[in-house]
């Protein structure tokens, strides 16, 4: 936690992270953008080391987890981590 790095080895590691964090993101949101798992500090707001680096909110780690379980449950076969990455921006853009 704490470290950039890209958004989708953040999607393609989900099972590595707690529930308890957050995926944080430079916009425009793709599979390159630098992203950062952080804990949202109890007062609300941005972590200080993601507004350091700064990123926006993305989507909860928990939050993140149950629609790509959901998601690979409906499909016949596991997506590539490219699919998944840009399927994870389409929900967190559009439906989350």
């Amino acid at each position: 936690m704490g470290q950039v790095t890209k958004l989708c080895d953040v999607i393609s590691r989900l099972s590595a992270f707690d529930i308890e964090y957050t995926i944080y993101a430079s916009a425009p949101w793709t599979d390159k953008s630098d992203a950062m798992v952080a804990k949202e500090p109890d007062a609300g707001g941005l972590p200080l080391e993601v507004s350091n680096a700064g990123l926006h909110y993305f989507l909860e780690i928990s939050i993140a987890k149950e629609f790509v379980e959901d998601w690979i449950a409906s499909l016949d076969e596991k997506p590539t981590p490219s699919t998944l990455c840009l399927r994870v921006i389409d929900y967190a853009t559009n439906d989350a």
